[in-house]
């Protein structure tokens, strides 16, 4: 096994700590075995042993992605998702796309739902060698009722589309559990709010009983359940009913508050998709309508999310990366940011949220996220400290090495790539051409 001295670094732990000066990481194979000043090395080892010199340098945990959907290939519309999207084409372009996620300095992430079920194959490729890419668990489709889902009408009233898989009672809800866990599945997601053209924002589509039948025969399968939540009683009732993980938990009230609180249930805001359209938005072309439909929730939810922060509960890191506001390979450090500028975190605290904390996501707590011995050795080592200034984690010109499950990761830009046929949508215009416009 390979043996690796990082020498000399300002060592980030992940616990929240403050760093370590001029201290060593020593990792041998997959695994760091130690963490201090002055390490020695095992006779054994020391001839062929890669000394990395990092005066001056932070050492850290590489970075969790707790909400990434890396098969969706960043569709900037429901449209182009739902009807544009074919298995073979799908699947390439997720294993070139996870190499941008890891080199964005990401070693771990959580793929939470996608498309065709491809997740867990990509999973499994890259645990083979065959894919390069972070440790990665999946879900697979969201189980969603008819009414479900963030796509309007293009959620069929029965089967599979996009990512959805529609379920209509409680047999298929328990059916549709079995073989997902059956197909690798290292997760289940339920959309337990979802938008219908003709009602504003999203409502509340699935029923406390409903939501406690997945549960429990994920539950009693050992796979754990994650809920899209966008709305305070949608919130309360995945608690209430089991959920491990809540997403969003958008617009929280009093009561939903007090049950994640009470029952410590880790939650993922996933803020970035919402702080990038609000912020640069406009220089994507992103319409005033698309912005209006999360407008203020940033605001209302971060405050009620720090006071369940204050109580002990954990805020998971999320990118929600795989979206035309949120490509692969850019957005992946932005959560941190968006925790400490609205929620008031430090870097340090962020930076535990997106490392030790985050880990809880993929189930690996104890596993990954921390420089401390016994720990996999998914290690970031950049220039500057992102313990003062944690945007600079989201600037890969700083990262100088990456090593994930103890292997270095060649950091050099992606290629450019042309697209496939077929992968994007063109219009004819962006409105209709009135007589008014031509003549105006």
């Amino acid at each position: 096994m390979k043996t690796v001295l990082i020498a000399g670094g300002n060592v980030i732990d992940g616990t929240g700590s403050a760093p370590q000066t001029n201290t060593d990481v020593l990792i041998k194979g997959d695994r760091i075995i130690g963490v201090g000043k002055n390490l020695s090395i095992d006779p054994a080892d020391s001839a062929s042993c890669e000394k990395i010199d990092a005066t001056g340098l932070t050492v850290m945990p590489g970075l969790i992605d707790a909400h990434v959907h890396v098969t969706l290939g960043e569709p900037r519309t429901n449209d182009e998702l739902f009807m544009h999207r074919d298995a073979p084409t799908s699947a390439i372009l997720a294993a070139y796309n996870v190499r941008k996620i890891l080199k964005a300095g990401v070693t771990s992430m959580l793929d939470v739902d996608g498309i065709f079920n491809i997740g867990p194959a990509l999973r499994d490729s890259i645990n083979a060698g065959i894919v390069e890419g972070p440790t990665m668990r999946s879900g697979s489709y969201a189980l969603m009722t008819a009414v479900g889902g963030t796509a309007g009408k293009l959620i069929p009233d029965s089967g599979t589309a996009g990512y959805a898989e529609v379920v209509r009672n409680k047999e298929e809800m328990v059916l549709a559990v079995r073989r997902q866990v059956k197909e690798g599945a290292d997760i289940i997601k339920i959309h337990v709010t979802g938008s219908i053209p003709t009602r504003s924002g999203e409502i509340q589509v699935w029923t406390r009983d409903e939501l406690k039948v997945v549960c429990d025969t994920a539950h009693d399968l050992g796979v754990r359940v994650t809920a899209h939540c966008r709305g305070d009683k949608a919130t309360l009732d995945a608690v209430m009913a089991g959920v491990d993980i809540i997403w969003h938990a958008s617009f929280l009230g009093d009561a939903a508050l007090e049950a994640i609180i009470d029952k410590k249930v880790p939650v993922g805001p996933v803020f970035t998709f919402l702080a990038n359209l609000s912020e640069y938005g406009h220089k994507a072309g992103a319409t005033s309508t698309a912005k209006s439909i999360f407008a203020g929730e940033l605001e209302h939810t971060g405050a009620k999310l720090r006071e369940a922060y204050d109580a002990g509960v954990k805020l998971l890191s999320g990118s929600e990366s795989g979206f035309s506001m949120t490509p692969y390979g850019h957005w992946h450090a932005r959560e941190m940011e968006v925790f400490v500028q609205h929620l008031g975190l430090t870097p340090l605290q962020a930076i535990t949220c997106a490392t030790k904390d985050n880990a809880v996501a993929l189930d690996e707590d104890g596993e990954t996220g921390c420089i401390s011995s016994g720990y996999r050795a998914d290690v970031l080592i950049l220039d500057g400290d992102p313990s003062k200034n944690v945007s600079l984690l989201g600037d890969k010109s700083k990262f100088r090495y990456l090593y994930c499950r103890g292997k270095q990761v060649d950091l050099s830009p992606m290629p450019p790539r042309s697209l496939f046929r077929g992968e994007q949508t063109s219009s004819w215009s962006d409105v209709a051409l009135t007589r008014e416009i031509a003549l105006s």
